[in-house]
């Protein structure tokens, strides 16, 4: 390819060389997972992008046993928060322990310090426990007292969700759903899908536990090698247009701002850019294409574009809005 998005033929070979361990993961991932190609991409994406994953979706959708497995594959330090009403922000990120007879505080680290942390069903928690992984999200680091504790590389927080109408649950607080690069919708699998997860589950024999196929070393260099995918200036420019437009749609000649209560964040432009070079690494290419950002941009900005009230009333998503900006903005 000789156009202005392509890059010299020795950047693409250290991308191969550094994506040697993805197949055979994806491999090991599908002895378990039936399907669900969609969930597992963008989980890979947020892996190599060092960004957070909101999963939202109906219960039995795998959600939770995705992100298990693959954590075994990876051979990562993993962790589990089941998110309660009565969890307290101790329960995720620790404390201090006063020891009586020394007459000192004890730190007692909490679940949070893991590479893989799975918090899951995050919305039945209440923000006060939600807003506790804040820092561990954005700083990678915890503080308990008057010390700060470094979290472990890689760190991801992979967290699922109910959807919100459903009863015992309570709405991410902003500041937290801005922290998550991508956030997925789930669906239901296929007719064929479905029937090979009846063939495959219905039993009373435990599946075979998933084997790691790599290790945390191959996935930063992975990580590492995001960083040296190409974004021609133009492209850039078209990221910034997109996030602007969700702003003041009207500088693209859409009349939607009386739908849009707010737009995309800075750190949306970041999240963007970062998850386009990953999904392009994916593909095997050592450049970015326009194409890479459209298919990649409704999970990075649909939790980051807020609907107003009107829209809510008319049954219009953020979905429908970001569409419509992709649809008017020029591509470069």
């Amino acid at each position: 390819m000789t156009d202005k998005f392509s890059e010299p033929d020795e950047r693409q070979a250290e991308i191969e060389t550094a994506l040697a361990w993805i197949r055979p993961l994806r491999t090991e991932i599908a002895k378990v997972i039936v399907g669900q190609t969609y969930l597992i991409d963008r989980l890979l994406v947020g892996l190599l992008a060092n960004g957070h994953v909101l999963l939202e979706g109906v219960p039995g959708l795998a959600k939770t046993l995705s992100i298990r497995t693959l954590a075994s594959a990876l051979n990562a330090q993993f962790s589990r928060i089941q998110f309660t009403p009565d969890l307290l922000p101790a329960d995720v990120i620790g404390t201090l322990i006063y020891n009586p007879k020394e007459g000192t505080f004890q730190t007692r680290k909490g679940p949070v310090f893991a590479n893989l942390v799975l918090a899951d069903e995050i919305n039945r928690a209440p923000a006060k426990v939600q807003s506790a992984l804040l820092e561990a999200m954005q700083e990678k680091q915890v503080t308990l007292g008057d010390s700060s504790y470094q979290l472990p590389k890689p760190f991801l927080v992979l967290a699922t969700e109910n959807p919100i109408d459903q009863e015992g649950t309570y709405p991410l607080p902003e500041a937290q759903v801005d922290r998550f690069m991508l956030k997925l919708k789930i669906g239901y699998p296929s007719k064929v899908e479905e029937r090979e997860i009846l063939d495959r589950m219905a039993s009373t024999t435990e599946l075979a536990p998933t084997l790691a196929t790599t290790d945390l070393a191959a996935v930063q260099a992975g990580s590492r090698a995001v960083n040296k995918v190409h974004v021609d200036p133009s492209l850039r420019d078209y990221i910034v247009d997109l996030i602007m437009a969700t702003r003041d749609p009207s500088q693209i000649g859409l009349n939607i701002r009386h739908l849009i209560q707010f737009g995309a964040s800075p750190r949306a432009t970041i999240s963007l850019t970062l998850a386009a070079k990953a999904w392009a690494l994916l593909q095997g290419r050592a450049y970015v294409t326009p194409q890479d950002v459209k298919d990649i941009g409704l999970d990075v900005l649909r939790h980051r574009v807020i609907v107003s009230y009107e829209a809510e009333a008319e049954s219009i998503t953020s979905e429908d809005l970001i569409t419509q900006i992709f649809d008017a903005v020029p591509l470069p």
